[in-house]
C-alpha cells in the first residue's frame, strides 16, 4: 500500500466541497472513492460510458491540490517505450558528429556521454514519477491492450523505473492515479484489484441543472432545465450513443449562441449536431420525434 497524498480532505464533505470548489458537482458516493484513493495511496478507477466526468476528475485533483496533470492517452498498439520514455536520437546522433569532429573522446567515454539524462524524453509515465508531484491520468484505458496492462502492473506497485543505461529511477512523491475507462473492452481483474473502483453514471436530472448552472451559465435557469429535461428523456431511448454531460453542456452553449430562449422544433432540429454525434441518431430523432421530445421537455421544465 502506497504512502496517504500530502493535504488531502479528511471528511468526504470536504472532499465534496473540494471538487465543488472546482466547478465539479459530485455524488456522496464519487466523494468517498475519491477521498479514500488520497488517503490510502492507491489508484482511482473510474468507468462509465464517455462525457459522464470521468477525465474532469483527474483534471480537477490536479488544480485542487496544486500539482501538475500528466496525461496518458491510451490507443491500441500502446506500448511501454511510447508511454515511458525514448532518447533523443537526433541530439545523440548530433553529439557523435561533435565528438568525432574533435577527436575529444573514445568509444566507452562516447556512450557514457550521449546516455545522460539531458537525452533522455520523458513521455507521461517517466514525468509522473520523476518530476514535482503530479496527478497521472491514464486516459480510456480499455483502449490499450492487455501487455500494457501488465507493464502498469509493476509501475503502479512501486513507482519505479529502470532505465538500461542509467539505472533505475524512483518516485519521492508518488503520484495521484486516475485511470479510466469507457468499458469497450474489459479490463483485467488484476489491475482492478489493485485500483478503488467507482462507476460514474449520468448525473440526476437536479446534478445535471446544476452542472449547467456553472458551465453553461449564459443558458439560463429556464432553458437549461427544458435542456435537461431533454437529455434525460434521449438517454432513455435505444441510441447508438447515448449524450453524456459533455454533450448536454456544449448543446446549451450552442443554445445559447443561437439566441434560444426555449426548446422549439426549429431550435432542436437546427442545433442537434451539438448534442449527437451519429447520423443515425440524428435521423431518428429529427421531425415529429424531436417536436414531441420538445414539447415533453418545456412541460416537464415548467
Amino acid at each position: 500500500m502506497n504512502e496517504p497524498q500530502p493535504g488531502v480532505p479528511d471528511t468526504v464533505d470536504a472532499t465534496a466541497a473540494m471538487l465543488a470548489g472546482q466547478d465539479y458537482v459530485a455524488g456522496r458516493a464519487l466523494a468517498t472513492a475519491v477521498l479514500l484513493a488520497l488517503k490510502l495511496g492507491r489508484p482511482l478507477f473510474l468507468e462509465g460510458e464517455a462525457g459522464v466526468g470521468k477525465t474532469e476528475i483527474a483534471k480537477v485533483l490536479a488544480r485542487a491540490l496544486g500539482r501538475k496533470l500528466v496525461r496518458l492517452q491510451c490507443y491500441d498498439g500502446l506500448d511501454a517505450a511510447a508511454a515511458l520514455y525514448e532518447w533523443d536520437f537526433p541530439r545523440q546522433m548530433m553529439e557523435i558528429r561533435l565528438s568525432e569532429a574533435t577527436g575529444a573522446a573514445g568509444r566507452e567515454v562516447l556512450e557514457a556521454a550521449i546516455y545522460q539524462r539531458r537525452f533522455l524524453i520523458a513521455r507521461p509515465l517517466l514525468a509522473a514519477i520523476d518530476g514535482p508531484p503530479a496527478v497521472l491520468l491514464i486516459d480510456e484505458l480499455d483502449r490499450a491492450d492487455e501487455p500494457f496492462e501488465a507493464f502498469l502492473l509493476e509501475l503502479l506497485s512501486d513507482f519505479q523505473v529502470t532505465i538500461p543505461e542509467l539505472g533505475t529511477i524512483r518516485t519521492t512523491t508518488p503520484p495521484v492515479v486516475v485511470i479510466t475507462s469507457n468499458r469497450t473492452r474489459e479490463v483485467h481483474d488484476a489491475l482492478r484489484r489493485r485500483c478503488l473502483y467507482h462507476w460514474v453514471d449520468f448525473p440526476s436530472a437536479a446534478d445535471e441543472r446544476r452542472i449547467l448552472a456553472l458551465k453553461a451559465p449564459g443558458c439560463g435557469a429556464a432553458l437549461s432545465a427544458q435542456v435537461v429535461a431533454f437529455v434525460q428523456r434521449l438517454r432513455g431511448m435505444d441510441l447508438f450513443k447515448a449524450p453524456g454531460v459533455a454533450e448536454s453542456i456544449d448543446w446549451a452553449m450552442a443554445l445559447t449562441h443561437l439566441d434560444a430562449h426555449e426548446l422549439t422544433p426549429a431550435v432542436v432540429e437546427q442545433s442537434l449536431g451539438a448534442l449527437l454525434k451519429y447520423q443515425d441518431d440524428i435521423q431518428r430523432i429529427r421531425g415529429d420525434q424531436a417536436a414531441q421530445l420538445a414539447e415533453e421537455a418545456r412541460a416537464a421544465a415548467a
